[in-house]
């Protein structure tokens, strides 16, 4: 009797033990995400800054971040062990949360699954939801409720969702305001034959899951941008998302096609991004990351462009990048007509882990191209690397430069898997097809 009477004991014991060091853990994740939102929140409202902001944001370190993100991928990996919300993919954003059954209860658990230079975006995570019910676009200047437009305009944080599959025509550019998160998950939503997506002059946003596609020229317009403002908007370009002097974003899980200039386009000081698990197709200019040579505040920018499928039908651009820090990792490139990765005025691009399949084209198997003039070699002075990457079909990379360490530290934003797990990485790039009550 004694000794049961101790069993009994030291389990309660043991079991007590495990309870308080769980609600510990909790806690400083609590923690963490309320300091993470608090440092967020504090940029943002000190945005009109200017430069200083941006040097601010950028990541100083980024092999400790990279060494941040390894102990993540470690952890989560100990945790697929155990049987904890994972399928074990190999994708470290989407082993974070996709094999969760409970997606839709726990769609906010998304936000904290976000890596690369964009690392810190969490959207809307700490507000309430909103749900899109119309997709008209009928007055841009007072959206009616229940629509995208009056849906992002709102100047407190918001998870954005939708009722039902929707197409959405939008008269003039959407622009958002900061702390907002549009999540497409288990519906179909397309932004397309109208203006499409405009991120300018805010922080933390995260797009998942929609496809925009045609996206047209508009403007010359009123346009609301918050609750307090509206104003006059010339000529938008008819990019598919439009970045502009914003940081903090994540744009993930997309289908991104046939727009009138870029499918993503980053400019005016614009870093702290991460563009993943997209799938881009049927386009010229795929993808811009700095504004003009001329513009030097774009050196402080830093993106990651990971996990994306570039597919059929695209021509160039994927990226073309200028100034800043470019790392662009365990991508799949399955066609290109031009070149895949360009740039100008001495950005640093850091290449890992891609797999590059060149066109039949024998004037096209080049996957790097500097925008330079015909007698300037200066370009062979920039830092641009390609380390473990696939070359097939006689794809080849240039590379360039002394290979300065530290110009490459601030170009590297996560750990590269190898070349050969780049088809499964990618496979289910663009949006998902999610349904409730089962993995997404």
């Amino acid at each position: 009797m004694t000794f049961s009477l101790r069993i009994i004991a030291i389990s309660t014991f043991v079991t007590a033990l495990l309870f308080a060091n769980v609600i510990a853990e909790i806690e400083s994740i609590e923690e963490s995400r309320q300091l993470k939102s608090l440092r967020n929140s504090t940029m943002a409202e000190r945005l009109d800054e200017g430069i200083e902001v941006k040097h601010e944001i950028a990541v100083d370190d980024p092999e400790a971040v990279a060494a941040m993100v390894d102990m993540t991928i470690r952890n989560s990996t100990e945790r697929r062990k155990l049987g904890f919300f994972s399928c074990g993919t190999g994708n470290p954003i989407d082993d974070c949360w996709r094999c969760d059954r409970n997606w839709i209860r726990n769609r906010r658990r998304l936000a904290d699954c976000s890596i690369g230079f964009g690392r810190n975006a969490v959207g809307g995570r700490d507000g309430r939801f909103y749900v899109v019910t119309d997709p008209s676009d009928d007055d841009p200047v007072n959206p009616r409720p229940g629509t995208l437009r009056h849906a992002v305009i709102q100047d407190r944080p918001l998870w954005i969702i939708f009722k039902r599959d929707m197409v959405i025509t939008l008269k003039q550019e959407l622009i958002m305001n900061s702390f907002k998160t549009i999540d497409g998950r288990g519906v179909n939503v397309h932004i397309a034959n109208g203006a499409c997506i405009t991120i300018q002059f805010v922080t933390n946003i995260i797009i998942h899951g929609l496809h925009i596609h045609d996206c047209k020229p508009t403007g010359n317009a009123m346009v609301r941008s918050s609750p307090s403002h509206y104003g006059w908007r010339t000529m938008a370009d008819g990019d598919g998302i439009s970045i502009f002097g914003s940081s903090h974003v994540w744009i993930d899980h997309n289908s991104l096609s046939s727009c009138s200039d870029g499918l993503i386009d980053a400019i005016m000081g614009s870093t702290a991004i991460t563009i993943s698990n997209n799938y881009f197709t049927q386009h010229n200019e795929v993808m811009l990351l700095g504004h003009s040579d001329s513009y030097t505040r774009d050196r402080v920018m830093q993106v990651t462009v990971a996990y994306n499928h570039f597919g059929e039908g695209l021509t160039q651009r994927m990226p073309r990048c200028r100034h800043g820090y470019f790392h662009v990792v365990n991508n799949d490139y399955t066609s290109w007509e031009m070149y895949a990765i360009g740039g100008s005025a001495n950005p640093t691009i850091n290449s890992q882990g891609n797999r590059f399949l060149a066109p039949t084209n024998r004037f096209a198997k080049e996957v790097t191209k500097r925008i330079v003039n015909p007698d300037d070699n200066k370009w062979k002075e920039w830092n641009w690397r390609s380390e473990g990457d696939l070359l097939l079909n006689g794809a080849y990379f240039t590379p360039s430069g002394g290979g300065a360490s530290a110009s490459y530290a601030r170009a590297s934003s996560l750990a590269a898997k190898s070349s050969s797990m780049v088809p499964t990485l990618t496979s289910e790039a663009g949006v998902l097809h999610c349904r409730k009550g089962i993995q997404c």
